[in-house]
């Protein structure tokens, strides 16, 4: 596998363009490339990302992951800073899904998040976004201990093949609530459970697992559910 940097053009945006990295697997490569979207409080680099993005072109998948504006702007500036509203988020998305398809055209598209940036892909999508499918790691259904406030207004709209990722101690995520929010979905989904797994996919020590272990689990049902696809 070989990771390449790239800037992104971002132009009517706080910054004038956005990091990248673009992980590429070595030959023999799948058709399907990933786009794989950070949650809000961790950026591309963090080592749940790194090893989701590593494991995914260890499959054969190329993988390019990107900042949001407020995300390069911490970058830039060494400081936290709070998500950006919608819009901004799916522009900037919207910018990193052309740059793939400008380095890799005509390849099945896989939109894939961490949290909020597998919310934002599932807006792309029901906005009418093509890609083969959607894979969300850890959906955040809703504000941790709000489950009135849920984030699924969209879902009707949202017809590509989707899997969720979810794990059964998320507290932005009560699986009866995803359930029943999915009746309304607009296309097949499929979801799998990591047991005691939290929002951040952490699980308890008596599990026996550590993180290296649950990501390769997260990665290994991404990869067949994928292949599953075609």
């Amino acid at each position: 596998m070989a990771t390449r940097s790239l800037e992104i053009p971002l132009p009517d945006s706080p910054v004038p363009s956005l990091g990248a990295l673009l992980d590429e697997p070595a030959a023999p490569a799948r058709p399907e490339v990933v786009l794989l979207a950070h949650g809000a409080g961790a950026p591309m680099e963090s080592d749940f990302m790194a090893d989701v993005a590593a494991g995914l072109a260890a499959a054969g998948h190329a993988v390019l992951r990107f900042r949001y504006p407020y995300m390069e702007r911490a970058h830039r500036e060494g400081r936290r800073l709070p998500p950006d509203r919608m819009p901004r988020l799916e522009q900037a998305h919207r910018a990193a899904l052309a740059e793939l398809q400008g380095l890799l055209p005509g390849r099945p598209l896989i939109l894939a998040g961490k949290s909020m940036g597998g919310r934002v892909s599932s807006h792309l999508a029901a906005a009418g976004v093509d890609c083969a499918g959607l894979v969300f790691f850890g959906y955040p259904l809703h504000p941790a201990g709000k489950p009135e406030r849920l984030r699924s207004e969209h879902f009707e709209r949202v017809t590509a093949p989707s899997l969720f990722l979810q794990g059964s101690r998320d507290k932005l995520c009560d699986l009866a609530l995803l359930e029943q929010e999915l009746g309304a979905y607009g296309g097949r989904h499929q979801v799998e459970v990591i047991e005691e797994a939290d929002h951040g996919f952490a699980v308890p020590k008596r599990t026996g697992l550590d993180a290296h272990d649950v990501r390769h689990a997260l990665v290994e049902h991404a990869r067949a559910w994928i292949t599953d696809l075609d």
